[in-house]
């Protein structure tokens, strides 16, 4: 795999920390609170697709309120990863390249029959 990032999450870690600063919530955004957040927004990316079928998940960009709905919870669930990994330190372009070596080797290309 290439050295080069896969991630440019600079100006959006910048502008979390900034949203942050502006409103004094660095006190609250312990790796604790940010994590429970986070679970709380995948529970709502959840919810647009419980008691759906795979068919009217399918579709669901049919639908524009859907869609923007959509959207807003997939932003929220990457807004709260990228400010829980800038609170811990955590470099989520290496992370991200090292798991997908590490997905590689566990899961080969399998050889031509």
């Amino acid at each position: 795999m290439s050295d080069s990032p896969l991630l440019d999450l600079a100006p959006l870690s910048a502008a979390l920390q900034r949203f942050a600063d502006e409103r004094d919530w660095q006190r609250f955004h312990t790796p604790r609170n940010l994590m429970l957040a986070l679970t709380g927004e995948v529970g709502e990316l959840a919810e647009i697709f419980q008691w759906k079928s795979d068919a009217e998940c399918a579709r669901l960009g049919d639908d524009a309120a859907s869609w923007t709905h959509l959207n807003e919870e997939l932003a929220d669930v990457l807004l709260y990863l990228v400010r829980l990994s800038d609170v811990l330190g955590v470099d989520l372009d290496a992370a991200v390249r090292d798991k997908l070596v590490k997905n590689a080797q566990k899961y080969p290309v399998p050889s031509p029959q």
